[in-house]
């Protein structure tokens, strides 16, 4: 094959991975690049998703493996996509690689955290706990190496030089820029939680138990800040009520007017986990509606009828603090045409995803909806969206739809 002949994969979430397996394994050249230091995307983070209620490890284990022993996708981590150029079926692309500080000597030998003196906010936990300024990005990291954060070292310090035994730190890396000749363009770029700090009346800015649907993955999970124990981010004490607040920032013209279609199913299985923890603690479920693909009804109407379960129809007004300082949900029960006001341990935002491309990428040669989604439909022949990065959808509709995109990349590549 030509250079010209090769797919551009930008994103190396679940969608990601997916387009550039199923290309490459028909025999087409990829080139993969994602702007984290690692792949796995948002799906990493979780605790388990839906249809099988896997953790991550099920699904992207079985992927990187595949990536290993695959001499068709070249890897870009840490990279950007600065430019696009070009025709259809003929584009030139540039691409910026940001220095890692560490090279593919790492044996993940751990000789280095010990030694160094700087901590920074692990946004991989969503700021519940803390690194060092060298850390490993995840436990499934992949590539499976170390990475260093310069913006919170230690003027001057070279602890970790000294203590690496296999000169795979280099505190002086440069970036890297390189250019690509390409047929097709992919976009699986991902999504991020709604900014909850942007909804006042909801508390998350009052009160560290008032916390967001992705920050519950992650306390939920064993490799989470609190080793899979969900416990109050304030006092660290088991959380015996909890609240979800359905359609946070949601179907709301102020923020985010469509539903994102996942927010249901995930609180619903998001209770669960508390349950199975803690069976003895109270659950609340605020909802507007409750919106599940057909084939999701049955779990549903399990967690609906837990004795331990209560669902109540209706707008979450405020979360404040009562005098005890716990947060305080005030909501309308509409079917019981009544306001309430309840107190809990923990209550849970439901926000909605928000494209990455909104607000990541601004390139001049796509076109966004007005909501920040790629529309395929309105692009140059040749540049194509899928997963999250064109619509909201789960984790098995994301993998469906990236398999499908991969033939499209594929005959556009073919036809040029």
């Amino acid at each position: 094959m030509t250079s010209l002949k090769k797919i551009l994969v930008i994103g190396g979430g679940i969608s990601g991975i997916t387009t550039a397996l199923e290309a490459s394994e028909t025999g087409y050249e990829v080139i993969l690049v994602e702007k984290s230091p690692t792949l796995g995307g948002r799906i990493s983070g979780f605790h388990q998703y839906f249809p099988k209620m896997c953790p991550p490890t099920c699904g992207l284990e079985i992927n990187y493996r595949r990536l290993r022993s695959n001499k068709s996708i070249d890897v870009y981590t840490h990279s950007e996509l600065k430019s696009i150029s070009g025709d259809p079926g003929a584009f030139k692309v540039v691409v910026e690689k940001k220095p890692t500080y560490v090279n593919d000597q790492c044996v993940l030998c751990d000789h280095c955290t010990p030694v160094c003196p700087s901590v920074r906010s692990n946004e991989f936990n969503y700021g519940m706990d803390k690194t060092k300024a060298i850390y490993l990005p995840n436990f499934m990291a992949f590539p499976s190496k170390y990475h260093i954060d310069r913006e919170s070292c230690e003027t001057g310090c070279e602890k970790c030089v000294e203590a690496c035994k296999y000169n795979a730190i280099n505190l002086n890396m440069e970036g890297e820029t390189y250019e690509f000749d390409v047929a097709s363009i992919v976009f699986a770029t991902g999504w991020k939680p709604y900014d909850a700090k942007k909804l006042k009346n909801l508390g998350f800015s009052k009160s560290p138990d008032v916390i967001n649907n992705v920050m519950m993955e992650r306390l939920a999970s064993v490799s989470g800040p609190t080793k899979g124990k969900i416990l109050r981010p304030s006092n660290q004490q088991p959380v015996q009520s909890i609240a979800f607040v359905q359609c946070a920032g949601s179907r709301d013209e102020n923020h985010l007017p469509y539903c994102s279609s996942i927010c249901c199913l995930g609180s619903l299985k998001q209770a669960n986990y508390i349950l199975e923890q803690n069976p003895d603690s109270q659950v609340t479920i605020f909802y507007i509606d409750i919106r599940t693909a057909g084939k999701y009804e049955d779990f549903v109407a399990i967690v609906q009828n837990h004795p331990n379960v209560e669902m109540i129809k209706g707008k979450v007004a405020n979360v404040v603090l009562g005098q005890t300082g716990n947060p305080v949900v005030e909501a309308e029960d509409i079917l019981k045409q009544k306001m309430v006001s309840r107190e809990y341990d923990l209550v849970v935002l439901a926000t909605g995803m928000e494209p990455n491309l909104k607000t990541q990428i601004s390139l001049k040669e796509i076109k966004l909806d007005e909501d920040g989604f790629l529309n395929p439909d309105f692009q140059k022949p040749g540049i194509y969206s899928t997963g999250t990065a064109k619509r909201p959808v789960d984790v098995n509709s994301s993998i469906q739809d990236a398999t499908g995109t991969s033939l499209k990349a594929i005959q556009n590549v073919v036809a040029n």
